[in-house]
């Protein structure tokens, strides 16, 4: 396949990313799911997949499509077609749902997260198909519509359809390059558990001379917060770590040697001078890693808007996250956290189950991932960089493992990079990202094929 024309694959991705970007596909809002499903299934039609819509009760519809190849060989290849919401909207330099190139970069919601990566194996496929009679391999690919919102169907459709999707190993949605130019590889991701906590202090908001003596529903949450980590991180839930696995000495020597660029990318990306704890250099790619977090990913309550309105909040909420390592249980932690908030004296806060996402990961030695690995450091020309767990979640990797079976990881085949502000404004992809992408794809196609 060397005689395939790679910058005018790089044009058609681009193309392809534009269509799709201009989809406002919210899972989070419930925007467009439906249409942008239906232009997915038509752009796999028109690059001669066999396609169906996989559906259960309450969800958009996973597109699945089926090109078969010359050889016994198999790939699954896994995306979605959902994104972020755009807020704070007011921060963006051009519409988010209006894909703008400029300064040889592609702006949009979605574009890095992760609709370039669709575009980028849908053009490099109708290439390869272009020139040959047939791939070298069969490919079989699943995009779903709430991956955004912690795929909370996605394991029904994975368990209903597992025969159509058994393959020799898959890729996830893909990694891209380091700062140093090293492809980025990751071989697992973190599970994840999303709560909300919600205080009632009050029937209702009262003015604040009389905080003297009336509970503020805000000070309420603030305490309850703070027993659950404390001003110097501790994640003070008893029993939260008890389960966690200790890593293999494989897994700490891959984050040994991965990329020390990761830590310039995070001070440049988000003008970050200390890090907690002043960590850095191999302690902070080992806590990226291997450790769980908690965190607060928004808070409301009381008055926000202009001037001052003195207010004695009656209602106050709050969204955290908890990223979970091996073998953390997401609903075993929620029972964690209520069993602490309860002890602790907070049994008034309620406490709602959100989203969640186990914990996964294929292990390092593993031969389909070997062959991936191979194929980034021959076209890239430089060793990967190796994450036995991305600091992320991804559902569908627990989910695959469970009812398929199958070995998989991220390859460097998303024009993503640190920068990219996925899930923030301005989300966006480097033009110059999208021919090394492609040329990876070619070559694992290649070699998978074999």
């Amino acid at each position: 396949m060397s005689s395939l024309d790679v910058r005018s694959i790089e044009q058609e991705a681009l193309d392809l990313t534009r269509e799709l970007c201009r989809k406002p596909s919210v899972s989070a809002e419930e925007r467009a799911l439906g249409e942008t499903a239906e232009l997915v299934e038509t752009l796999l039609t028109g690059a001669g997949f066999e396609t169906r819509q996989l559906t259960v009760d309450g969800a958009p519809p996973a597109v699945y499509g089926e090109l078969a190849g010359e050889g016994d060989a198999s790939l699954l290849l896994y995306n979605h077609y959902d994104v972020q919401p755009v807020d704070p909207i007011e921060l963006w330099d051009s519409p988010p749902f209006e894909p703008t190139l400029r300064d040889a970069r592609l702006f949009a919601r979605g574009a890095a997260d992760n609709k370039a990566e669709i575009g980028v194996r849908l053009a490099t496929i109708r290439a390869m198909r272009e020139a040959g009679d047939a791939l070298p391999l069969t490919i079989r690919w699943i995009v779903e519509g709430e991956e955004e919102v912690a795929s909370p169907h996605f394991d029904a459709i994975i368990e209903q359809n597992a025969d159509l999707l058994r393959a020799d190993g898959c890729l996830w949605e893909g990694s891209g390059l380091a700062m140093d130019g090293r492809p980025e590889i990751a071989l697992g991701f973190k599970g994840n558990l999303a709560i909300k906590l919600d205080v009632q202090a009050l029937t209702s908001d009262a003015h604040s001379g009389t905080a003297g003596v009336l509970p503020s529903a805000a000070w309420r949450l603030h305490a309850a917060l703070e027993s659950i980590r404390g001003v110097d991180g501790t994640i003070r839930v008893e029993g939260f770590h008890d389960a966690v696995r200790e890593p293999s000495a494989r897994a700490r020597e891959a984050v040994a040697e991965q990329s020390p660029s990761i830590e310039d990318e995070l001070r440049e990306f988000f003008g970050v001078e200390e890090f907690v704890d002043g960590v850095t250099g191999l302690a902070l790619r080992e806590r990226l890693t291997f450790s769980p977090t908690c965190n607060i990913c928004g808070i409301h309550t009381g008055y926000g808007g202009p001037g001052i309105k003195t207010v004695l909040p009656a209602h106050a909420s709050a969204w955290m996250d908890f990223r979970l390592v091996p073998d953390q249980r997401p609903a075993e932690v929620f029972d964690l956290i209520r069993s602490h908030l309860d002890a602790r004296g907070f049994s008034d806060v309620a406490l709602t189950f959100l989203a969640s996402a186990e914990p996964a990961a294929t292990a390092p030695e593993d031969a389909f991932a070997s062959r991936v690995i191979d194929v980034a450091e021959r076209v890239i020309g430089k060793p990967p960089s190796i994450f036995p767990l991305a600091p992320a979640s991804l559902p569908v990797v627990a989910s695959l493992q469970r009812h398929v079976g199958l070995p998989g990881l991220s390859a460097p085949d998303n024009p993503v990079y640190g920068g990219s502000a996925a899930h923030a404004p301005n989300e966006h992809v480097r033009v110059e990202d999208f021919a090394p992408a492609i040329e990876f794809t070619i070559a694992l196609f290649d070699e998978l094929g074999r």
